[in-house]
């Protein structure tokens, strides 16, 4: 609001530290705000509180897995500063209609409403800017990394990284370089990024446009350029500019702020396990598959259910199985996360004991997760209910392997004819008989006996 001078807010700072401490920066002791002036419509008072000579911290890192390889990017600091406004610029659909394209998004192209608007509503929000070194050299790499980067940011609590909200947002430094050489070419800044996949298109198109300027004798020029998804390439947006063009100077309205040795170490003492280290525990103490661990610990609120499971049963693979297979493809159907699915952990364990146990078959356990999703109610109650304990004795399977070996003539004789797979259709056929309740190995066990091998 007009007038209204500024505060730092205590928890945004914290959460700055926590992001920062998450990413191996140095944090400063002491730490200050500055003015930085330009004028765009976004921002109407003509200048942004940011950071500039003495950021909240500096020198950080972070591991990213690139298709088996690990590469190490540099975090170059991590600095709080205020946000600015939202810039819309909508095209005219058919028909006539303003559309908000959110920058360059979606939509039928046919031409410029001739207005933009500015929303304002996040103005003045903190923002937590992280700047890398020049050490991603695809987009898959960058790809990787704001994919690493996301994780750990949820995993500390510091965002949701919503990017449909705005939570976490992208701006892409591109330049390119003769092979061989070691100085990094002219870079241009590329913004509207509002999801990974166009990331990583739009920094494939940036460095093939670059290239192709360069190979013609041209030269690239330093400014800031759009991402058009509908067009699929980048377009000029505005001159770039360097930081005397900015004229920073000290925040006169904010005091710089001191922060000790043991408020930092409060902060680090309240960061929960980072997603590779806890990839890593699943894989050595829990036996894991590392794709297993890996998908697991992609979310943090998987991760922590996953545990409480095996805290009730040590049974990590079987209990990793469920919620990778079938409690994942309930929640995709039902548009559910971890924390919304009313199966709660001590619950999934009931139902793995039962199939673990062989009370149940693994097919009649899938309809019973089914069911209590829908339901809420326990698995032995259902199994109590419809009569789905597993049929195991050989004098109650007799019969229906009796019936179904005299109604499949012809998957006998392929049997005995030396057709093995004919085995797996009977097995099918007593299993459709018994809905799913009957022993497979007991079952395939009487088919062999009654087959003569």
């Amino acid at each position: 609001m007009p007038g209204v001078l500024p505060v730092l807010n205590r928890a945004a700072y914290e959460l700055g530290i926590r992001a920062a401490l998450a990413l191996h920066c140095e944090i400063a002791p002491f730490t200050k705000f500055d003015r930085k002036n330009y004028f765009y419509p976004d921002l109407p008072k003509a200048y942004q509180i940011s950071q500039f000579d003495i950021p909240l911290s500096r020198q950080g890192w972070l591991d990213v897995d690139v298709a088996g390889r690990a590469l190490r990017v540099r975090i170059h600091r991590a600095h709080l500063e205020e946000d600015a406004g939202k810039l819309l610029h909508p095209e005219l659909r058919e028909g006539g209609d303003p559309a908000d394209d959110g920058g360059g998004g979606g939509g039928v192209r046919a031409g410029r409403a001739g207005y933009s608007l500015v929303d304002f509503n996040r103005s003045g929000v903190p923002l937590l800017e992280i700047v890398t070194e020049p050490d991603m050299r695809t987009p898959e790499e960058a790809y990787e990394y704001l994919t690493a980067l996301k994780r750990v940011l949820q995993y500390s609590g510091v965002s949701d990284c919503d990017m449909e909200k705005g939570s976490l947002r992208c701006d892409a430094n591109v330049s390119v370089r003769p092979r061989g050489s070691e100085t990094l070419g002219t870079r241009t800044e590329t913004k509207n990024l509002n999801s990974f996949k166009f990331l990583a298109k739009a920094l494939a198109h940036e460095a093939a446009r670059q290239i192709k300027v360069l190979e013609a004798g041209g030269r690239v020029v330093q400014e800031t350029r759009l991402w058009d998804p509908i067009a699929g390439e980048t377009r000029p947006m505005r001159s770039k500019e360097e930081a005397h063009d900015y004229r920073y100077f000290p925040e006169p309205d904010l005091v710089p702020f001191v922060i000790t040795p043991a408020e930092v170490e409060r902060i680090r003492a309240a960061l929960p396990e980072m997603p590779a280290e806890r990839c890593a525990r699943f894989v050595e103490q829990l036996g894991l598959p590392p794709k297993d661990a890996e998908v697991l610990t992609t979310d943090r609120g998987l991760a922590e259910y996953f545990e409480s499971c095996v805290a009730l049963e040590n049974a990590p693979r079987a209990i990793a199985n469920w919620l990778l297979g079938d409690v994942r493809k309930e929640m995709n159907e039902r548009h559910l996360d971890i924390e919304s699915l009313p199966v709660r952990p001590e619950r999934l364990v009931e139902l793995v004991r039962l199939v673990e146990g062989a009370q149940i078959t693994r097919l009649v356990g899938k309809d019973v997760l089914t069911e209590m999703v829908v339901s809420g109610k326990d698995a032995a109650a259902i199994v109590r209910e419809k009569g789905l304990l597993q049929i195991a004795d050989a004098a109650s399977l007799g019969p229906i392997v009796d019936k179904v070996l005299g109604a499949n003539a012809k998957a006998v004789t392929d049997y005995r004819a030396g057709k093995k797979a004919a085995l797996s259709s009977l097995v099918g056929q007593v299993m459709k008989e018994t809905r799913g309740k009957a022993n497979a190995p007991l079952v395939t066990r009487l088919l062999q006996e009654k087959l003569g091998g």
